[in-house]
């Protein structure tokens, strides 16, 4: 089974800037185009439009905002690669992973449900603000057109890839998973 190659990556001019100036320079070297971040004051989705990172922190005031001193990880994430960023202590680190040499058979592709049972008001900015009506969580994807078909009906999917290894004894397990793509049924 062919793997997917994974690098680390130089995050010397992440450190006293935000990480948004970083981000542009990794989505336009590896043709990414959307971002998933954790931060101390929630989820931000994000996607970069012309070459510019645009989160849902910039688009909807209730959203959090992308920052470095409460980012605790992003992902950037595309069709053949995926780039993260994360912090341990007050060090951030980053990798990529490149799959665009493999085939179908070399990796799981696994859909992720994603919160979202109902749009709060019109899109905006290419994306919309959805809540969970039995959770009342929400977040801002940067999707649009989607359509809710009741209060169970979560459209949303995170779609990701598991990559196989296997120990001395021929055991498998999963040794590492990416994001690829943001998308609706």
């Amino acid at each position: 089974m062919n793997k997917p190659v994974c690098k680390s990556l130089s995050v010397e001019d992440v450190a006293d800037r935000t990480p948004k100036l970083w981000l542009n320079k990794q989505a336009k070297e590896h043709g990414l185009k959307y971002l998933l971040a954790h931060a101390e004051d929630g989820v931000i989705w994000g996607h970069f439009k012309d070459g510019e990172l645009v989160t849902s922190g910039d688009v909807f005031s209730q959203c959090a905002k992308l920052r470095s001193h409460t980012l605790q990880q992003c992902r950037i994430f595309g069709e053949n690669s995926e780039v993260m960023l994360w912090k341990v202590g007050q060090n951030w680190k980053a990798r990529s992973i490149e799959d665009g040499h493999l085939s179908k058979d070399d990796y799981i592709p696994e859909d992720q449900i994603l919160w979202g049972t109902q749009s709060e008001g019109q899109p905006k900015q290419d994306f919309t603000l959805v809540s969970d009506g039995s959770q009342g969580l929400k977040h801002a994807v940067p999707l649009t057109g989607m359509t809710f078909k009741g209060k169970d009906s979560r459209p949303l999917r995170l779609q990701v890839r598991h990559y196989i290894d296997y120990d001395e004894s021929g055991v498998a397990r999963i040794y590492l998973s990416r994001l690829v793509n943001l998308d609706f049924d």
